[in-house]
């Protein structure tokens, strides 16, 4: 479970205040107006911003204190991350060594992972040589092999077509699934919500409003701001 207890971070006039849980193996999704405090919540979890007050507890643990690369979490990012002068396969085993000297059992997690996501054919191949929906599975491929608990994704997706895009977010439900993660999720496609989140969080002017089942929260009537942000918006087939 992910607790985040009075957490209070300001950024630039926007004081945010975080109380929420999420709990053990679901699948948030986060999504708000844009400017609203998103990305800064996955970053206070993962340890990149510091609150100025509070606390974030993973599994019971307090890890305010730690920094990112102690915490139990990976992160996707909108921006893939991958390294042009390496090939997939060094991309993803950056994953567990960033000097890329690995064992025997851990050069065969590379290999898993890789072909889990579909890539085993393509693991020596250049980021350039490859799409950009190849890219962002060599992404989740490298938070495989981290193999932590918690997997955070900003917007990770919103560069995609809506058929890749659907594709991407079935492959991380999938591992989701398969593997028992935690998974909160920014975007800014309620479709991807309802596609893929077993719970939905609706946040706007640094404070989660509301968080519930993906289901019920499409269907609030309760919630003037999450009507006028979703606007006419109907669920559209991908």
């Amino acid at each position: 479970m992910i607790r985040l207890e009075d957490v209070r971070f300001r950024y630039e006039e926007m004081a945010m205040r975080f109380d929420a849980e999420f709990p053990t193996g679901s699948f948030t999704a986060v999504i708000g107006p844009s400017g609203g405090g998103k990305s800064t919540l996955l970053n206070l979890i993962a340890g990149f911003e510091a609150p100025e007050q509070g606390c974030v507890l993973i599994d019971g643990v307090d890890v305010t204190a730690l920094p990112p690369d102690r915490r139990p979490v990976s992160m996707i990012f909108q921006d893939n991350n991958v390294f042009a002068h390496l090939d997939l396969w060094q991309n993803v085993a950056l994953g567990i060594s960033p000097s890329l000297r690995l064992d025997a059992e851990r050069k065969a997690r590379v290999d898993a992972a890789l072909a889990e996501v579909g890539l085993g054919a393509l693991m020596h191949r250049k980021p350039g040589e490859v799409s950009g929906g190849e890219r962002q599975r060599v992404a989740v491929a490298r938070a495989l092999v981290r193999d932590r608990p918690v997997l955070l994704l900003d917007e990770p997706f919103a560069a995609l077509g809506p058929a890749l895009r659907r594709d991407m977010l079935d492959l991380v439900k999938a591992m989701q699934q398969a593997r028992g993660l935690t998974v909160v999720m920014v975007t800014h496609q309620p479709e991807d919500a309802q596609a893929a989140a077993s719970h939905t969080a609706y946040l706007e002017n640094g404070h989660i409003v509301a968080l519930r089942p993906t289901a019920e929260l499409f269907a609030a009537q309760d919630l003037p701001g999450l009507r006028d942000y979703l606007g006419d918006w109907s669920r559209p087939e991908l």
